[in-house]
């Protein structure tokens, strides 16, 4: 697949507005925010639901356009993941907790995208589209279980009187838990077992709808990093929902029947050059706050000179700026192979790897140059370093992710790679 480097005009354009809300509305507000942990950000919402709201409204009428589910032919690819990714930079790079309040199906809209079917997609993701603001979250993390997703407690059982899925089970760490169930009409997608002893193949994703009684909202945690975003452990007590919100088949195949695993998976195909561009926008604020303090002191980067005549600070500065740029290309492929409706697997997990680890070095290392200055809260530098963290751990550790490059490019099961 050829790749062209080149961001489209339509894209740049999109981009300098993003610029301008970024500068004039979440940067001004970051600290403040930062120190008011929950405070939600309504100068950002209330700037970006208008036009999330249009761009859903779009997306929607593509979809009750097209016939049987198919997509609708077009010349070439699409641009979809190239404009999510670079919206995703741009705004982490105004401030990434303000970003994840942004009003928009976010995680649960991936599930629903990887896995529902149109009649599915249409029926859930049109209330993005009207209204007032609303979220979408995904809830998979359980006290028990992390990675390994096989390890999903949480139980959907099938009630044949009432034709209804009861869902039972508790989920923590739960992106906008909160923002999407209590503070808006938005959605949470569930995975649940519906067969314990069929492992992986019984998992199965739910839709459970804002204010569906038995859900409640548990702890709400004090974070590191990302404050203004809500992350919130949820309780769900019998909580009974529609047949139909059980996204794609509820048949389970124990033989060679992975289908419920492969839906979480092709989610975070999706997901993850999200994360990654995130992570991406987080380290080019540090790296550009650095490069303009040494600069006003009069320290310049030549970046012709051989790496031997260059100063430690100067390595350093280059060093950072190679890592977020080889972090940015590979997060460019997986985002691009996804518009040309190819897997990218492997190459999500290569970019959200490498983003996470780059913004996590550059973060410290900016905190670390600018010594006194970068550690005090007088500047925001502190904080990127906080935020930067979390790229490294949501969306599939760093680690995890490692490991499935591993596993994809030697040809290794799960059970033979650990």
């Amino acid at each position: 697949m050829a790749i062209s480097f080149q961001i489209p005009e339509r894209v740049l354009g999109e981009r300098e507005m993003l610029r301008y809300v970024a500068e004039s509305v979440m940067r001004p507000d970051s600290r403040r925010l930062d120190e008011h942990e929950h405070e939600r950000p309504w100068a950002f919402i209330n700037a970006m639901w208008p036009v999330l709201k249009e761009q859903q409204a779009k997306m929607l009428q593509k979809l009750a356009a097209s016939e049987n589910g198919e997509k609708a032919k077009r010349d070439g690819p699409g641009i979809t993941y190239l404009r999510m990714i670079v919206l995703a930079e741009m705004l982490s790079w105004g401030d990434v907790g303000q970003y994840l309040c942004m009003p928009s199906p976010l995680l649960a809209g991936s599930a629903i995208e990887a896995v529902g079917t149109r009649e599915q997609k249409i029926r859930f993701l049109t209330r993005f589209a009207e209204g007032d603001p609303k979220w979408g979250a995904m809830a998979m993390t359980e006290p028990g279980a992390g990675s390994d997703t096989s390890a999903i407690q949480t139980t959907a059982v099938l009630d044949p009187v009432t034709n209804e899925w009861i869902l039972n089970g508790e989920k923590i760490f739960c992106t906008n838990g909160k923002l999407s169930l209590e503070e808006s009409d938005g959605v949470l997608v569930v995975w649940a077992t519906v067969d314990r002893s069929a492992g992986r193949a019984g998992m199965k994703p739910f839709v459970v709808e804002a204010k569906t009684p038995g859900v409640k909202i548990g702890k709400v945690e004090i974070k590191h990093g990302i404050r203004a975003s809500d992350t919130a452990a949820i309780v769900l007590d019998n909580v009974r929902i529609p047949y139909d919100n059980l996204l794609g088949s509820a048949e389970v195949r124990k033989e060679g029947g992975n289908a419920g695993f492969k839906g979480a998976m092709a989610t975070f195909d999706a997901s993850r050059p999200m994360v990654a561009a995130s992570a991406i926008g987080v380290g080019r604020a540090a790296l550009e706050f650095v490069k303009e303090t040494l600069q006003a002191n009069g320290i310049e980067l030549p970046y012709g000179k051989p790496r031997h005549l260059l100063t430690a600070v100067q390595r350093d500065v280059i060093e950072m700026e190679m890592q977020l740029k080889a972090a940015w290309l590979l997060t460019l492929r997986s985002a691009s192979m996804l518009d040309h409706g190819e897997h990218n697997s492997l190459e999500a997990s290569m970019a959200k790897a490498k983003a996470g680890k780059a913004v996590t070095w550059v973060t410290q290392k900016a905190v670390e140059l600018l010594g006194p200055l970068g550690y005090s809260r007088e500047t925001l530098v502190e904080k990127w370093m906080r935020d930067g963290k979390i790229n490294d751990i949501y969306e599939g550790t760093g680690q995890i992710n490692l490991l499935i490059v591993a596993r994809r490019i030697l040809g290794y099961s799960s059970k033979e790679l650990q």
